[in-house]
C-alpha cells in the first residue's frame, strides 16, 4: 500500500517578506524565475501568487529590453 506524502503550502516569498521588492535592475533575483532556456517559469514551479508573478514577468520583460538578461538561453549561443 503506498502512502502520499502531502504537498507542502507553497508561500509567495514577496508576500511572506514586504521588504522583498520586484525591480528590473536586481538581474540576479530575476534570474531565479528564468529557465535556462530564457523562459519564464509559471507560478507553480516558483510558489509566487498571481499577484507577483504578474509583476515578475512584467521585470523580466523590461530588463529583457534594458538587454540586462537574454531573449534567449545561455545554451543557445
Amino acid at each position: 500500500m503506498a502512502t502520499f506524502r502531502q504537498p507542502r503550502p507553497r508561500l509567495c516569498r514577496f508576500c511572506a517578506d514586504p521588504k522583498l521588492e520586484i525591480n528590473y535592475k536586481d538581474v540576479d533575483t530575476l534570474r531565479r524565475f528564468i529557465t535556462s532556456h530564457g523562459k519564464i517559469r509559471s507560478r507553480r514551479q516558483t510558489g509566487t501568487c498571481a499577484k507577483h508573478q504578474r509583476e515578475l514577468a512584467k521585470a523580466i520583460k523590461h530588463a529583457r529590453h534594458m538587454a540586462m538578461l537574454p531573449f534567449s538561453g545561455e545554451e543557445l549561443r
